[in-house]
């Protein structure tokens, strides 16, 4: 638009190369200045007179064009493309080296699948997700309390995840249901620990009687031990004292069923189990007893229990 305005009014061409001169070749004050800027160097309008070679007494002319000063915004554009060439070329190989010899792995992995392990042995999903061409990052164990041990109950990526092949795959491995510590309930009533124990998770399977110096119907220890951890539903079994033995036990010898039983009563014990069998004593008659459990003449605490064997006819 400048130019436009400029060259608006009459004397156009006049105008035209004497900017042309001042813009490219601006006269020196004198000749010889101008020789000692640019020596033999012809005028503007001498252009005609040197010729399809472009040149006068010997001078290229491509010099007069090569001292054409390049424009400020020419000169940035130019670096700004040489420096963003150079940048992303560094950045380039900068990436190949990182790829193919610090980290090899293919440029484009495949993906795959990440296929379904929850519910398999641990060794089983090893081999799955080996066959998906996929790997078997950390193994964390818990408890867990369905999953027998052994068994995957969590992954990560999850199943149906798409992953690129050689993912690390996280397993959550069970060690089972957790298990409950028998509680300590020596010294506890019967049916105080039958309590305790059910609260913690456990159940009571039986309760056996002992002799033992401590009061009657007070559990002297447990089996399995206090401490000892069984699974959730887990059965203990209780030993409950009968008492300190100070009761000594009759001689059933030779009595039947009933005049044992009332002979035991009487002494503070009671009648257990008897069953017949033939006795090697043939001076035993049928249905008396030849053989007791504790022996007669032993010491137990009230409420003992006292096994027989009655004899039975040989035929």
């Amino acid at each position: 638009m400048k130019i436009r305005r400029r060259f608006a009014s009459g004397g156009a061409i006049t105008r035209l190369l004497d900017f042309l001169k001042s813009r490219f070749l601006p006269a020196p004050p004198d000749d010889d200045a101008a020789k000692s800027l640019v020596p033999d160097a012809p005028r503007f309008g001498d252009y005609e007179a040197t010729g399809a070679t472009g040149t006068t007494g010997g001078r290229p002319f491509l010099r007069r064009l090569a001292a054409i000063p390049v424009p400020a915004y020419v000169r940035d554009r130019q670096f700004g493309l040489v420096a963003g060439s150079v940048f992303l070329g560094t950045l380039l190989v900068g990436y190949l080296m990182a790829a193919l010899v610090f980290f090899p792995a293919p440029i484009f992995a495949a993906n795959r699948s990440v296929p379904r392990v929850i519910g398999l042995q641990e060794a089983a999903a090893r081999e799955r997700l080996s066959a998906e061409r996929l790997r078997v990052g950390a193994v964390t164990h818990e408890a867990h309390p369905t999953a027998a041990a052994g068994i995957v109950v969590w992954q990560e990526p999850p199943p149906g995840v798409v992953a690129p092949e050689q993912t690390d795959v996280t397993l959550t491995v069970s060690d089972g249901p957790r298990r409950i510590p028998v509680p300590d309930v020596a010294g506890y009533e019967a049916e105080h620990a039958r309590l305790l124990i059910e609260s913690a998770g456990l159940r009571v399977g039986s309760t056996e009687s002992t002799q033992a110096p401590t009061p009657k119907n007070v559990v002297v220890n447990t089996r399995p031990p206090a401490g000892a951890a069984l699974t959730p539903g887990g059965s203990v079994t209780l030993v409950v004292s009968v008492g300190t033995a100070t009761i000594r036990v009759p001689s059933l010898k030779g009595l039947s069923l009933e005049e044992a039983r009332l002979a035991l009563e009487t002494a503070g014990l009671v009648l257990g189990t008897w069953f017949g069998q033939t006795p090697s004593d043939a001076d035993v008659a049928p249905g008396e007893i030849f053989y007791q459990e504790p022996s007669a003449g032993t010491l137990s605490a009230p409420g003992t229990a006292v096994h027989v064997r009655v004899a039975r006819s040989g035929q």
